[in-house]
């Protein structure tokens, strides 16, 4: 890539950027579609979990089911389909047309992101294949930063329906970029079929790993969900100032992303994820007590944003370290199934944040999702113990980790 980014990889990268944006800006548009379609905000609420339950269900099931569909024909196929489902989104009459759409957008969520690696590392040298990779999931990261707050203050100035027809713009715009750039012979592997994956599902220690994704992600989500009305109703934010605390809670995720993977690399993923958990319970824990404060629960926010995603890379380092070992033959898979273990927790985590909002209230969120997290830093030592009782040593060398 020393000539300049492919066109193709760009492509790629704002395609993410749209997905990306998609799937989180519905966290500052919770209290704004909850008044305006009449709903409660645990309700709202659910439009999170049903959307990450179908990139988890959709990204193995769709993967292997479209397997002998070219690459290109895929991509397009998918970047109509995110675009329909935002459309979809903008038009919705009512809650139910509205979770449609988000399923819909969800299960090209997970297929865009398993067949977008393969693409990337198509369009340049083989040398550059990591760095193809980390350039198209960078548009993850900006969505966080930008997309989310921007959609936020759209939402909050044009009506949440404005959001959502502004991602179908951008999906269009990647759906060009596919089309005209994407090259038609994008060779691939045969993808993983149903038996090979439950095979790795039969794996116990795969399992415990996966089941510290689902937890740890579950813990954050079950308050992240709610932050919008949690800024509004028990801090006393504006709802224009909450577009504000997004971005610099973005800003946040960025940079504990970057410390995540030095800490992983320097320590090793089990020692990291027991730090990154540990301090992210604490936090969670603070924010409980913080919340009421107008000042310090900003500060508790940006210190949250540091740590939410800051296992990411120890996590996608350790799946694919203990693929190695249990299930050599499968490590693309296993790693994707990480993937799905990530929005199971997002599911999850919502789902029961919204059974919190409604039967104790939003303040009582941070604390039970510290609680969730305790169970992910419990199952990092579990299996930290395991690998010395089997003599395995805290090594990442030669391990490239795919990003989420």
């Amino acid at each position: 890539m020393s000539r300049g980014i492919p066109l193709a990889l760009l492509a790629l990268t704002l395609g993410a950027f749209a997905i990306g944006t998609t799937e989180f800006v519905i966290v500052g548009l919770i209290p704004t579609i909850a008044t305006d379609l009449g709903v409660s905000l645990p309700s709202a609420g659910l439009l999170v979990s049903l959307y990450a339950l179908g990139v988890a269900v959709g990204a193995p099931v769709l993967t292997a089911l479209t397997g002998r569909v070219p690459r290109k024909a895929l991509l397009v196929g998918l970047m109509v389909l995110f675009t329909l489902g935002n459309l979809v989104a903008w038009m919705a009459p009512g809650y139910g047309s509205l979770i449609v759409a988000r399923v819909l957008t969800g299960l090209a969520h997970g297929v865009f992101f398993s067949i977008g690696s393969i693409i990337a590392t198509s369009v340049v040298p083989k040398e550059k294949a990591a760095s193809a990779i980390a350039i198209m999931f960078t548009g993850l990261t900006v969505a966080l930063v930008t997309g989310v707050p921007l959609g936020t203050f759209i939402g909050q100035h044009l009506g949440w329906r404005a959001t959502f027809l502004a991602v179908a713009g951008l999906g269009v715009v990647a759906l060009l970029g596919s089309l005209l750039f994407v090259p038609r012979d994008v060779h691939h592997s045969e993808p993983a079929t149903f038996r090979q994956q439950l095979g790795v599902l039969a794996q116990p220690r795969l399992l415990l790993v996966y089941a510290m994704t689902a937890l740890g992600y579950g813990g954050t989500f079950l308050a992240f969900t709610f932050l919008a009305p949690i800024l509004q109703e028990v801090s006393g934010w504006s709802a224009d100032a909450v577009s504000a605390v997004l971005l610099l809670y973005g800003v946040s995720v960025a940079i504990g992303n970057l410390w995540g993977g030095r800490l992983a690399d320097r320590r090793g993923p089990v020692p990291a994820l027991k730090i990154v958990f540990a301090l992210l319970a604490l936090v969670l824990l603070v924010l409980a007590f913080t919340v009421q404060h107008h000042w310090l629960v900003l500060v508790t926010v940006m210190a949250w944003g540091a740590l939410a995603f800051g296992n990411v890379p120890g996590l996608q380092v350790y799946v694919v370290k203990q693929a190695q070992r249990f299930a050599p033959r499968a490590t693309d898979v296993a790693s994707g199934l990480n993937i799905a273990a990530f929005n199971l927790g997002i599911a999850l985590g919502a789902s029961v944040g919204g059974l919190v909002v409604e039967h104790l209230g939003l303040r009582h969120t941070p604390w039970i999702g510290a609680l969730v997290v305790l169970g992910a830093l419990g199952l990092t030592v579990l299996s930290g113990r395991l690998d010395r009782r089997d003599g395995v040593a805290e090594r990442t060398e030669g391990i490239v980790a795919p990003a989420h």
